[in-house]
């Protein structure tokens, strides 16, 4: 949390108020996701794979907390989710399975707020869990469901290098080689999102690189 100024302070107990300890202003909480994503793109794309799970917990933390403040705030819990999704990938294994069932409730409480899931990075990022996870009884995945997760995001953005690369990855291993080498070189040719250009870069190398195994 930043340090406030002491005169603000003198100022909040003249006003018998606790300024220290109102909940952040919108433009507060809006800069708080920018540091989370910012640390979270240099996490995953740039980071040595060795540092990666430590890094992701402390930011998953710092994410749950944001979280408890605003809970309300559909741009807080997708950040929350692709956070934890991210955690839950490095870590592997059946130990990564509660972690990976947190980033898809906290994601399916977000789209309930706003059901455009952040322009679609929610549903990329459930198709993703849905994908990865193992089914019943062990976990929760499910091809259909991934399916209509990563359809939702197409509708939303069809030109989207996340949302093709992973649906041409989910659409590989389900053995549909043509649809799946169509969004790949989707994903290659799209356009990167100007708040997410470093990942976004990242995964069009994924692209390509999918698309020379296809």
């Amino acid at each position: 949390m930043h340090a406030i100024p002491f005169s603000r302070l003198l100022i909040a107990a003249a006003l018998g108020s606790t300024l220290a300890l109102a909940p952040l202003s919108a433009s507060a909480f809006e800069g708080e996701i920018f540091s989370l994503k910012n640390r979270w793109e240099h996490t995953v794309t740039q980071m040595p794979a060795n540092q990666r799970e430590e890094t992701l917990k402390a930011l998953a933390s710092e994410a749950e907390q944001l979280a408890s403040q605003h809970p309300n705030e559909a741009d807080v819990l997708i950040w929350q989710g692709i956070v934890l999704a991210s955690y839950a990938r490095e870590r592997g294994g059946l130990g990564a399975l509660g972690t990976a069932g947190d980033a898809r409730d906290v994601l399916e409480r977000a789209i309930e707020i706003d059901p455009t899931g952040g322009n679609g990075s929610a549903y990329v990022t459930l198709g993703a869990l849905y994908d990865r996870a193992p089914g019943r009884p062990l976990g929760f995945g499910n091809s259909d469901t991934a399916e209509r997760m990563f359809q939702r995001a197409l509708e939303l953005r069809p030109d989207g290098i996340d949302v093709n690369y992973y649906y041409a990855a989910f659409l590989k291993e389900e053995g549909n080689t043509q649809a799946a080498r169509e969004h790949a070189q989707r994903a290659v040719n799209g356009t990167a999102r100007e708040n997410r250009q470093v990942s976004d870069e990242a995964l069009r190398r994924d692209a390509e690189a999918l698309l020379s195994q296809l």
